[in-house]
């Protein structure tokens, strides 16, 4: 099992620090999660619909005319390799390392590059793997560019396959509503702005026939029946989203400028999380779990991603950062 955020009760038991006293800015989900209504409680009681309307809240949301609904994207991240004979894949070597795994465990020649793929690199892959936002940089690419690789790849049966696990905030630089043609898959999540990774709801967005056999691998009910409930309300909120891109967007600004006053200067992020390279990286990461305040370290190259505190926890934040970095002068900062 790959290291992720949110494993608090590892922290907990290395610091010896009571789980409930723990503030975990290590995974990059909104700390304010989509309000949860009181249930139906026949959603327990029967298996999930497959003709409820959570597809159609789904399309209208993502402007997509063909997806599918599975457990997260993990779950379908996990099945596309399945779909293809071995062949080279070429990501970033840094990013969510659960698609290497992935496709290095279904047999795939997973090969790595450091920013973009140069000319080499797209001409010799079979599928180019990408997050955008990337996580945890929080990198980002243009949709001219994504279209540019994609038609290369698909002139010869390529895949483009771009993980947008952190795009809910800015969906206009998606590339959702370009699916349904040959070779380009879309990986979507109500996990990190919905607030809602307990849920397990997520989308494979691509061609019709390709979804298909993706659907035949995972199998039916795939997505619990309150889960489906939960995440239609939440995909059908407009008022609820345009507010939280606003408020998102703002508390990451704040989060920056705080880090930046204690020397941690981040050097990209999303409006969800800020991603600081930093020599003393591992150190940072103790100097604050010692204080109950849970980070990501990255070993390769050295930086933290630090998420968004809940609106009452940004002073014991401020005092957290205030005590850790003390005594860090003799370290610099990757972001020069």
């Amino acid at each position: 099992m790959l290291e992720h955020g949110g494993n608090l009760q590892q922290a907990a038991t290395q610091y010896g620090i009571p789980l409930a006293d723990w503030l975990d800015l290590s995974t990059g989900i909104h700390p304010q999660h989509y309000p949860i209504p009181p249930l139906p409680p026949a959603l327990f009681q029967r298996l999930p619909a497959v003709d409820d309307s959570l597809l159609a809240a789904a399309r209208t949301y993502y402007g997509a005319q063909h997806l599918l609904a599975c457990a997260g994207s993990q779950a379908a991240l996990q099945v596309l390799p399945a779909l293809r004979k071995t062949c080279r894949v070429a990501m970033p070597r840094t990013m969510y390392q659960e698609h290497a795994h992935a496709w290095q465990r279904a047999g795939h020649h997973v090969h790595f590059f450091d920013l973009l793929p140069d000319e080499q690199t797209l001409n010799n892959s079979d599928v180019l793997l990408l997050c955008n936002p990337n996580n945890p940089t929080g990198q980002k690419y243009t949709v001219d560019t994504l279209l540019g690789w994609h038609a290369r790849l698909a002139a010869r049966g390529g895949w483009l396959v771009v993980d947008e696990a952190f795009m809910d905030t800015t969906p206009q630089h998606s590339l959702a509503s370009h699916t349904g043609q040959p070779g380009l898959w879309v990986l979507r999540s109500l996990g990190k702005f919905f607030g809602l990774a307990g849920l397990r709801v997520g989308f494979l967005l691509g061609e019709a026939t390709a979804l298909a056999a993706v659907e035949s691998l995972l199998g039916p009910w795939t997505v619990s029946g309150p889960s489906r409930h939960i995440a239609q309300l939440a995909l059908q909120d407009i008022a609820w989203q345009q507010q939280t891109r606003e408020q998102l967007a703002a508390q990451s600004r704040q989060l920056s400028q705080l880090l930046v006053e204690y020397g941690l200067t981040p050097v990209g992020g999303t409006d969800l999380f800020q991603y600081v390279p930093h020599a003393a990286s591992q150190r940072l990461q103790a100097a604050l779990a010692e204080q109950g305040v849970w980070t990501r370290y990255f070993a390769s190259p050295q930086a933290l991603r630090l998420g968004l505190p809940p609106a009452t926890q940004w002073a014991r934040l401020e005092q957290a950062l205030s005590k850790a970095t003390i005594g860090l002068n003799g370290f610099r900062s990757l972001s020069g």
